[in-house]
C-alpha cells in the first residue's frame, strides 16, 4: 500500500560535540537547553508536513478498541464519509479508533493522515495512513493536532483522549482557537455522563465554569450528524 512516511528529525546538532539523547520515559533534565533545538525542529517540520492540507477533520479515541468494536466501526464509517465529502482524516496514527478512521477515510477516496507519537512500547502505524509523521514529544504533537483542525471528534477514550479533549475545550473557551469550530463527542453512552457530571458538579455546585461552556460541544451517536455539523460550520 503506497505510504509517504514524513520522520520529524531527531538530529537536532550537527556539531562535533553532540549532546547525549535520553530515552523515552527518562527524566529530563532542565539545564540541557539544547533540547530546544530538538523541539523547534519538530514544531517546524510539523507545520511543514501539515502545510498543504484542506479541511482537516481530528478524530481521536481510544487505541484499544478492536475490528469488532462498535465505536470502530462508527469510526469507519466516519472516517468514509469525510472522505466522500472532500475532508481530510487526522489521526493518531495507531490501532483501535485511529485505524479505524483512516480505514475509512482511505476507502472513502480521502486523505488519510497519522501523526504517531514515539512510545516506550511500540505503538505501530495502522496501515490505512497515507502520510505520517512521528513525534518524540507528545506536547508537540497535541499542537499539531489541535491547530491543524476544521473541526474534532472525540470518541470513548482513556486519559490520552480525555487529555487532549479538554485542551481543546479550552483552546475553544479561551478562543485561542476558532470557537466555530465544531467539538464533537461521539457516543452518548459514554459522554453523557460526564457531562452531566460537569453541569451538576462543576457548573452548579462548584461554579468553576459557566452555563454557557457547557455548549462548547455537541454529543451526538451518528456519524451522519457528525458530518453534518461539520459541513455546516462551513469552514476553511
Amino acid at each position: 500500500m503506497p505510504k509517504s512516511q514524513h520522520k520529524i528529525s531527531e538530529e537536532h546538532n550537527q556539531s562535533s560535540r553532540k549532546a547525549p539523547v535520553l530515552g523515552v520515559g527518562e527524566v529530563v533534565n532542565y539545564r540541557d537547553s539544547w533540547r530546544i533545538f530538538r523541539i523547534i525542529t519538530e514544531f517546524v517540520e510539523g507545520y511543514q508536513f501539515l502545510g498543504d492540507l484542506k479541511k482537516e477533520v481530528t478524530l481521536l479515541g481510544s487505541a484499544r478498541f478492536p475490528s469488532n468494536n462498535k465505536y470502530y466501526k462508527i469510526a469507519q464509517e466516519l472516517g468514509y464519509l469525510l472522505g466522500k465529502n472532500g475532508f481530510t482524516t487526522i489521526t493518531g496514527g495507531g490501532p483501535g479508533i485511529m485505524e479505524a478512521a483512516n480505514k475509512g477515510a482511505f476507502e472513502g477516496g480521502g486523505e488519510s493522515v497519522g501523526l504517531n507519537i514515539q512510545l516506550p512500547f511500540e505503538q505501530r502505524t495502522n496501515p490505512y495512513v497515507k502520510k505520517a509523521a512521528a513525534f518524540n514529544y507528545f506536547f508537540t504533537r497535541k499542537v499539531m493536532l489541535a491547530f491543524s483542525a476544521s473541526a474534532f471528534v472525540f470518541y470513548p477514550g482513556g486519559y490520552g483522549t480525555l487529555d487532549e479533549a479538554f485542551e481543546i475545550l479550552t483552546l475553544r473557551q479561551t478562543h485561542k482557537i476558532n470557537p466555530r469550530i465544531p467539538v464533537i463527542m461521539m457516543g452518548k453512552d459514554f459522554w453523557t455522563p460526564l457531562a452531566a457530571w460537569l453541569e451538576s458538579h462543576a457548573c452548579q455546585s462548584h461554579c468553576t465554569i459557566n452555563r454557557d461552556e457547557l455548549n462548547l460541544f455537541r454529543i451526538v451517536d451518528e456519524p451522519e450528524e457528525a458530518v453534518n455539523i461539520i459541513k455546516k460550520a462551513k469552514l476553511k
